[in-house]
């Protein structure tokens, strides 16, 4: 994308997002920057606590420092339907979903993107850590980000075509440290703001709780794996695969990892060793895949089962991935997300059954 085009940039009022806009605007672009509102800190039933007058307070003052507009947007309503509803009938089911994955699928590329189209804009921007590689006929892309401990493809893969060949991410060719660095030659107001973490909507209470606002608690037991009572687990949503702390056992002195659920007995399994074989799966199914620039001529893939893991080489048939090696504690419900070196494939959620079968005692 050239410079002269008008960009709206997603502005959350953090330093990696004011960095981008910064740099656009050196850059020659006609900038305007795009505010998201997805939740409120009006307590009611769900309890959230996201500080977003806050957050947007932050972001005007980064649009005054560089001279650019600040348009806000209120999806609270299709942030709920969309990413929250969907994030707890998963949980109930018994699977763990990833929130980040859909919003950025949902929200920021999806309506935010087609807000900035029905505008007028050329295209948007944001301050993830990712990289974009158009081909001449506009195909888009996705590459990893330069720094491997920020690099966010991993939650970018269900990102339409259409919205990445429109799409730039100016910090994604600088590790993090220089990304602040600049943010403090340019005196931006938010150069000393510490990072977010975790999920804004959450709020400052424990996410079991959260949980618990809409699902309701089913005790049940928790088992080994030949089947003897250790424990009792208040809800199978609030555990995941490969989880190791909030597990309550009688049999104390050793570390437990979540390695199963057992949904028709309302059982949670557990092992007391990390290298256990429960822990380990060697073929994956997926559900749902998403191509971002076609189904990749070469079978021979890395897949992450989760964000930062690393990449464990296989064999692609459609929907099905045969592992050169075991792969430790994939979670249905996560995203496996493909790579082939540095680019981003696409890729798809863990089918339930698609793991050896969810493991019955």
């Amino acid at each position: 994308m050239q410079p002269s085009k008008k960009i709206l940039v997603g502005m959350s009022g953090g330093v990696d997002s004011s960095v981008a806009a910064a740099l656009l605007v050196e850059q020659g672009y006609e900038v305007t920057g795009g505010f998201i509102k997805n939740w409120s800190d009006t307590k009611d039933l769900w309890t959230g606590e996201c500080e977003w007058r806050g957050e947007r307070r932050d972001a005007l003052r980064v649009a005054a420092r560089l001279n650019i507009p600040l348009l806000t947007f209120d999806f609270e309503k299709e942030y709920r339907e969309r990413v929250l509803d969907r994030m707890f009938r998963e949980y109930e089911s018994g699977i763990t979903p990833n929130p980040d994955v859909l919003c950025n699928q949902e929200i920021k590329f999806g309506l935010f993107f087609e807000a900035a189209m029905k505008l007028g804009f050329d295209g948007i921007a944001t301050g993830h850590y990712a990289r974009l590689r158009n081909d001449e006929d506009g195909t888009a892309h996705l590459l990893k980000a330069i720094d491997p401990e920020k690099d966010q493809s991993y939650f970018l893969h269900r990102v339409s075509q259409e919205a990445l060949s429109k799409s730039l991410f100016p910090i994604g060719d600088f590790p993090k440290d220089e990304v602040r660095a600049m943010a403090e030659s340019r005196a931006l107001p938010v150069a000393n703001k510490a990072d977010s973490q975790g999920i804004c909507f959450i709020g400052k209470i424990d996410f079991k709780d959260f949980l618990r606002k809409k699902i309701p608690s089913q005790p049940g037991d928790i088992v080994n794996p030949e089947g003897e009572i250790i424990g009792k687990h208040d809800g199978l949503d609030g555990y995941t695969i490969g989880q190791r702390h909030g597990i309550k056992v009688s049999k104390e002195g050793k570390a437990w990892y979540v390695a199963g659920k057992d949904l028709a007995k309302n059982r949670l399994i557990v092992v007391n060793d990390r290298e256990h074989s429960m822990l380990y799966r060697s073929e994956l199914d997926l559900r749902n895949v998403h191509w971002i620039a076609g189904v990749p001529a070469n079978p021979e893939i890395e897949v992450a089962v989760r964000y930062h893991a690393e990449t464990v080489p296989g064999a692609l048939d459609g929907s099905h991935i045969k592992l050169h090696c075991p792969v430790w504690a994939p979670a249905p419900g996560q995203s496996a997300v493909l790579y082939q070196g540095d680019e981003c494939l696409g890729g798809g959620f863990l089918a339930e059954d698609g793991l050896d079968s969810p493991p019955t005692l």
